[in-house]
């Protein structure tokens, strides 16, 4: 069985010895990460070792480990690698499932990732990864064929540089009696591919399989700065754009809304009821309405307000660990040559923001109660409601992930690892952001309680439509972008346009607080005083969206994807985002009510 590797473009010293490593075998079709040595392949003669993997890399379901797959610096060579033992009936089967699955081999060298190019409608598709083998009616061959590329660095007369790894499969079949004759990188004859399925490697039990591979370093005009962008290449740059002026175009739509909402109607109103004198005043007292009415209603406690004040702590910790997170990125700081690192910065980062969580949701607890007795409940709360809701959803899915043998499964030792990270640092943090939230200025009411509640009138439609409803406008601001990060996280393409993402987060921003503002002050108008909810849900109601577009894009876009345990996988991370882009989106809108309706009703000055 032949493996060419063919486009590796090559880097540092004149023969210097390079081993290719591996990587879990990953699909489009399952979603579950397996091992690369859980196939029959040929093993490194020392026996295989894992990398070190930080803790984005292992969330993520990567286990790396050596390989025997050896090149020497610019040196073109067809070497001889192994050949298995005869294959058992489970080994035949294990194949043809992973090859029936279309599970990709995962290879990196200098740390480039392998890539494959294939023909698609006349176009050149670039893929990272490669086939473990191809089926053909009842018949699956096995085999590849791979190259390197190398470049000659002239400023460098005596080294080059690696930057590009490709790979080009092929399925050979070699006489087993022959090859195990050979040792492993004894020279063989190179092979010209494709051949025919008759020269392929047809998988059946108690067949052997002989590994071969070809190396070829071509030279490159690609600099060593520039060697990841094949990988990033962004692709839909104007439908990114497209999106931000869409979402620019809602965003002045919303702000002519809020300007003729405060300009017009409530300075309009507040300046004719300043002019007036005291006994006006009271006369006017008697015809108010609309939102004047609810005057002695608007600050009123909310139904389960600790849990509002929960829900908004933790919103703001996933929006202040998205925002860095984001700004981090686009400037650079977190390359996706650094694997894992995103995702461990973002866990990083959420952990400190804990401090910023316990803070808001305390003072916004005084603010409601008046007092800062139960503020360790609340700091409690804020530190285990988000992870314990994500906690627990990851524990069931990696009871599925054990079940399945996939290396997608977080060990037991990563577990203690989290738990330790969760309650040694971001509940402690919390803790003392709670503390520091009940020496903070309490938020003062502009106005005082009545102590019976005022009767909201009867209306033709419940209010929760409006509220739903609303969250439509976020959403046409977020879901073209969400596309791409859908396609980045299922289909294994990266995604690096974090510039684009940043733009986005921040028009975000802007359309969730006014959609909040705009709603709030429609049911105000109707004398419906209980905002608070409804102000979180205007705009946190994005979340329902999400999900359902996800859900679309997986019936839709990912067709391929089989089985029950994929699409409980795949529902399953769906649910945790959607839950934390309500949190944080629903942050948003509920503070700028908040601080609208202070600013409202801080103008009037009625008893």
């Amino acid at each position: 069985m032949g493996f060419t590797f063919r486009e590796v473009t090559c880097t540092l010293i004149r023969l210097r010895i390079l081993f290719a490593k591996v990587n879990s075998l990953t699909s489009i079709e399952t979603e579950l990460p397996f091992s690369y040595y859980s196939l029959p392949y040929c093993k490194h003669l020392g026996g295989i070792k894992k990398s070190a993997e930080n803790l984005g890399e292992l969330l993520m379901g990567d286990q790396i480990d050596n390989s025997p797959y050896r090149f020497q610096m610019n040196v073109n060579e067809s070497l001889y690698l192994c050949t298995t033992s005869p294959l058992n009936e489970h080994e035949v089967k294990l194949l043809k499932q992973r090859t029936r699955d279309l599970y990709q081999v995962n290879m990196i060298l200098d740390n480039l990732p392998v890539m494959r190019v294939a023909q698609q409608n006349g176009d050149n598709i670039q893929w990272t990864g490669f086939p473990v083998g191809k089926w053909h009616g009842d018949n699956w061959n096995w085999g590849r064929r791979a190259g390197v590329i190398s470049k000659a660095d002239k400023k460098k007369a005596s080294g080059f540089e690696i930057v590009g790894f490709e790979v080009v499969p092929c399925s050979v079949k070699y006489d087993p009696e022959a090859m195990t004759k050979l040792h492993m990188y004894e020279k063989v004859s190179p092979v010209n591919c494709p051949l025919g399925i008759d020269k392929s490697q047809i998988i059946r039990e108690h067949e052997r399989i002989s590994f071969t591979y070809e190396v070829e370093f071509v030279k490159s005009d690609i600099r060593w700065p520039s060697r990841w962008d094949a990988y990033l290449k962004m692709e839909g740059a104007r439908v990114h754009w497209f999106s931000i002026l869409n979402s620019l175009m809602v965003i002045t739509f919303l702000a002519g809304i809020v300007f003729v909402i405060f300009l017009r109607t409530v300075r309009r109103d507040l300046t004719r009821y300043e002019e007036l004198d005291k006994e006006a005043q009271a006369q006017m007292n008697e015809e108010l309405s609309g939102w004047k009415l609810v005057v002695g209603d608007v600050f009123r406690e909310p139904d389960c307000p600790k849990l509002l004040c929960v829900m908004i702590g933790d919103g703001v910790q996933i929006m202040g660990m998205a925002a860095v997170t984001i700004v981090f990125a686009a400037f650079g700081f977190m390359s996706p040559a650094s694997r894992g690192m995103l995702l461990t910065g973002m866990i990083i980062i959420y952990l400190f923001l804990g401090i910023v969580a316990g803070y808001v949701a305390v003072r916004l607890w005084r603010t409601i109660k008046g007092t800062s007795e139960g503020w360790r409940s609340v700091s409690w709360s804020v530190a285990c409601f988000f992870p314990g809701i994500v906690f627990v959803i990851l524990s069931i899915l990696n009871f599925i992930l054990w079940g399945s043998k996939s290396t997608g499964a977080i060990p037991i030792s990563l577990y203690f690892v989290l738990l330790s990270l969760w309650f040694c640092i971001s509940v402690p943090l919390t803790l003392i952001g709670g503390f520091i939230g009940t020496r903070a200025e309490a938020i003062q009411y502009p106005i005082r309680t009545n102590q019976i509640p005022r009767e909201i009138p009867a209306r033709k439609y419940p209010s929760w439509l409006l509220v739903l409803g609303a969250g439509t406008l976020p959403f046409g601001t977020l879901f073209i972008e969400l596309f791409f990060i859908l396609s980045s996280i299922w289909i294994g393409r990266f995604y690096y346009v974090f510039g684009f993402l940043l733009i986005v987060l921040l028009l975000l921003t802007i359309v969730c607080a006014e959609v909040s503002v705009v709603l709030t002050y429609m049911h105000l108008c109707v004398e419906d005083w209980r905002w608070w909810w409804k102000a979180f849900y205007a705009s946190g109601s994005v979340a329902l969206y999400v999900f359902l577009y996800s859900i679309n894009y997986l019936v839709f876009d990912l067709q391929s994807l089989s089985g029950p345990v994929s699409a409980i996988l795949y529902l399953g991370y769906s649910m945790i985002m959607a839950i934390a882009i309500m949190l944080s989106t629903g942050t948003i809108g509920f503070i700028m009510s908040f601080y609208f309706v202070y600013y409202l009703f801080s103008s009037v000055k009625i008893d």
